[in-house]
């Protein structure tokens, strides 16, 4: 019986080490980011977080329910799901007291709110023109330069862009190869290839930005976008995910655009919207982005056409 005890022991412990592996690690900072908020909220009522129920769950989202969108409620939840299982107990979150309260709030709340703007083509202009305004050294310009043009050319999430190798580039004479390794809908790192073309105006060409950067950092392996030291001195260490954010909001800022409705998100929105309203039809923007599912891309398709075919343009006044 011992045995079999410490045999169902060692299995209940890989279970929990497959799960945990069956996540991308900013997956995993995210949903223990997500818990401490909800432990939080039990600890303030006297509530039980870990395990919990059903009712404090709907509790907490009712509470957070006054402030937050419906995107930000269900992550919310399926993150204390998560953790839960990820600590090996069971917690049913399609309880009704939750999935009718869920519906509850939907209904108040209405599922279209606001979220961060895209990046569109009038911006990206506007950035790479203060960019070449500045009187930073060259190879700082480049170095920015090629982050905003590459990051909106393919579409990229902001962790995918900071985790490109020299390794992962391919110049050819269309233009360059990039392959992903591994990204958020790609946890067994089956990884992808996104082709970017040269641009007719070399001024905000993604692979001619690259092109000299590389040339002029003289990177010849490791992480392509990397910090600069105090003294201007280029290091080896990678960037941030949030230094792309940082630096995005600098340069809007200086453009005279108002940027606290632009996010890390807005560079990979803004390249779907805009090849959206240039007509790319659903899969070859899928095909980019790499987006699993058409729900996000068709609503991207959506607010770029929201002029197109519009109704009242054949109204004569």
């Amino acid at each position: 019986m011992n045995e079999l005890t410490t045999e169902l022991k060692t299995l209940h412990e890989a279970t929990l080490n497959n799960l945990k592996s069956s996540k991308a690690n900013n997956t995993l900072r995210a949903y223990k980011s997500d818990f401490r908020d909800f432990g939080a909220f039990c600890a303030k009522h006297g509530l039980s977080s870990l395990p919990s129920e059903p009712k404090i769950i709907s509790l907490y989202l009712t509470h957070l329910s006054k402030n937050s969108k419906i995107s930000t409620i269900r992550r919310r939840l399926v993150s204390i799901s998560m953790v839960h299982k990820l600590k090996g107990h069971y917690l049913d979150t399609k309880h009704p007291i939750i999935t009718e309260n869920l519906l509850g709030i939907k209904r108040v709340k209405g599922s279209i709110q606001k979220g961060k703007k895209p990046l569109l083509i009038s911006h990206l202009k506007s950035i790479i023109n203060v960019i070449n305004e500045q009187k930073n050294e060259e190879i700082k310009k480049l170095r920015d330069r090629s982050i905003i043009l590459i990051g909106f050319g393919g579409g990229f999430r902001r962790t995918e862009l900071i985790s490109i190798d020299y390794e992962d580039l391919e110049f050819v004479p269309e233009g360059l190869k990039i392959t992903i390794r591994r990204s958020k809908t790609d946890q067994f790192g089956e990884g992808m290839i996104k082709g970017l073309p040269y641009f007719p105006n070399e001024i905000y060409c993604p692979v001619t930005s690259l092109k000299r950067w590389l040339e002029i950092s003289k990177i010849k392996s490791g992480p392509i976008f990397r910090r600069f030291s105090k003294g201007s001195l280029l290091t080896e260490n990678r960037l941030t995910d949030q230094s792309v954010v940082l630096l995005m909001k600098k340069y809007l800022d200086l453009a005279g655009i108002e940027n606290k409705n632009f996010a890390g998100h807005s560079l990979r929105a803004g390249f779907a919207t805009v090849a959206a309203e240039s007509g790319a039809d659903e899969r070859s923007i899928m095909a980019m982005t790499g987006h699993k599912t058409t729900q996000m891309v068709r609503r991207y398709i959506r607010e770029a056409n929201i002029f197109k075919n519009n109704a009242l343009n054949k109204v004569k006044i």
